[in-house]
């Protein structure tokens, strides 16, 4: 199972991505999956459970993935 984290911008994905990286968490920009969203393009894949508290205002929405079904995680109110 991977979670896939969606944004607003291709700027706060980037972020996001290092963030990860610097808590010692892989991750891996990629193209978002059309069914998931439009927005900017760009998400976040990566394996570690999510903590809401990695989420800033230009956060979209994470969801879980699992044999090519997604499940919202979580959705930013912001």
């Amino acid at each position: 199972m991977e979670n896939i984290a969606t944004f607003h911008t291709h700027l706060g994905a980037l972020r996001f991505q290092r963030k990860l990286e610097k808590l010692g968490k892989e991750a891996a920009l990629a193209p978002v999956p059309r069914k998931l969203s439009a927005s900017c393009g760009t998400c976040v894949r990566f394996a570690a459970a999510f903590d809401s508290k990695w989420a800033d205002e230009d956060m979209e929405a994470v969801y879980s993935s699992e044999n090519g079904e997604y499940a919202l995680v979580f959705e930013n109110e912001e």
